[in-house]
């Protein structure tokens, strides 16, 4: 009988499938070649987008995107999900409908059952019905530690992609998803994660951006990304560089998941968070008064986060609707930019 093993135990480096730090990732792609030479590239590599678009023709143009990690969770048909969920997310982030889906897979195999792979394939491929997409094939390693996730594709209007950089001075900032997965996923680890903030981890990350397809069509939209590694103050940060506007983040505006607040004020925290502040730190003022579990909360990592909305101002209440319409009850207005230099305040 083969030995139970916990899918995080196999997950040595962290398992939670945090980005590399934006300064070393910055380093490392500055190296990469200029893509002037490929006039249909509409967005790659020179700025910090969630995907890159290429223009098929003069109405479609092609999103793509791959995102994969080690577990963060041990059952293995959630793990698919969030995996599955977590990836698509880069194609609604660039307002695009996905098209289809090929699955990457890294498996220690004779270390895992056979059931066990079978039941992540079958929780990212449920995540594909759900978006109308099927899993149209994918690549397989045997591999010293369990990895999943999708290479995305999707299509959008080429004049109407929506990137990270093209935010206006006045918009308010939306934030589509509750605040805390990595903490929640901190805690779990630790073993200190209650039934009742498993159950919120599962909801918020399983739940799918489905309102980014919607909102070329939206009145006032600017920009948009999602919330992910770097947190809700890196990826604003991200926003306030690609467009060369300053942005205010209101410390408590964003709705935490059950259960965050009070571990984070316990110290239950992720490394990610802290590398996260210590990379972009500079460019961010706090309040003297802030303590240090909400600025935690600020650079922590989501696996799965909410999609980061630039909109104007005199739209944000029907973009609240919207959002909330369609199961995002913790959306929230989260913060608003203004001219000036490519920082943060937080207020």
């Amino acid at each position: 009988m083969q030995e139970t093993v916990r899918l995080t135990d196999l997950a040595h480096g962290g398992g939670c499938g945090c980005k590399l730090a934006p300064s070393v990732l910055r380093e490392i792609m500055a190296g990469m070649p200029a893509a002037a030479a490929f006039p249909n590239l509409l967005v790659g590599t020179e700025t910090s987008d969630d995907a890159a678009v290429w223009r098929l023709n003069d109405s479609q143009a092609l999103v793509a995107t791959t995102d994969f990690f080690m577990p963060v969770v041990d059952d293995p048909f959630e793990f698919g999900r969030i995996a599955a969920t977590n990836a698509l997310s880069d194609v609604y982030a660039m307002g695009a409908k996905p098209i289809f889906a090929l699955a990457i897979v890294g498996m220690p195999v004779g270390k895992l059952p056979v059931e066990t792979i079978q039941a992540i394939l079958a929780g990212g491929a449920s995540v594909c019905a759900a978006a109308g997409v099927p899993v149209a094939g994918g690549h397989s390693i045997d591999s010293v530690e369990p990895i999943y996730g999708l290479v995305a594709l999707g299509l959008v209007h080429p004049d109407r992609v929506l990137t990270n950089r093209t935010a206006r001075a006045g918009d308010v900032l939306i934030l589509t998803k509750g605040l805390g997965v990595g903490i929640l996923s901190a805690a779990f680890k630790q073993q200190r994660l209650d039934p009742a903030g498993y159950e919120a981890l599962i909801a918020s990350t399983t739940q799918l951006n489905l309102v980014g397809a919607e909102l070329p069509d939206l009145a006032g939209v600017h920009a948009v990304t999602d919330v992910t590694g770097f947190g809700l103050l890196g990826h604003t940060l991200e926003m306030c560089r690609g467009a060369g506007l300053s942005a205010e983040i209101f410390a408590e505006a964003p709705v935490l998941l059950p259960g965050v607040e009070a571990l984070a004020q316990a110290g239950v925290r992720t490394g990610a968070s802290g590398r996260n502040w210590a990379s972009y730190g500079e460019a961010v003022q706090l309040p003297a008064d802030l303590p240090d579990w909400r600025r935690d909360i600020l650079c922590d990592p989501q696996t799965s986060g909410g999609l980061l909305i630039a909109v104007a101002q005199e739209h944000a209440d029907a973009l609240l609707a919207r959002v909330r319409a369609q199961g995002g009850a913790r959306a929230a207005v989260v913060g608003r930019f203004s001219a000036g230099p490519a920082e943060i305040r937080v207020s």
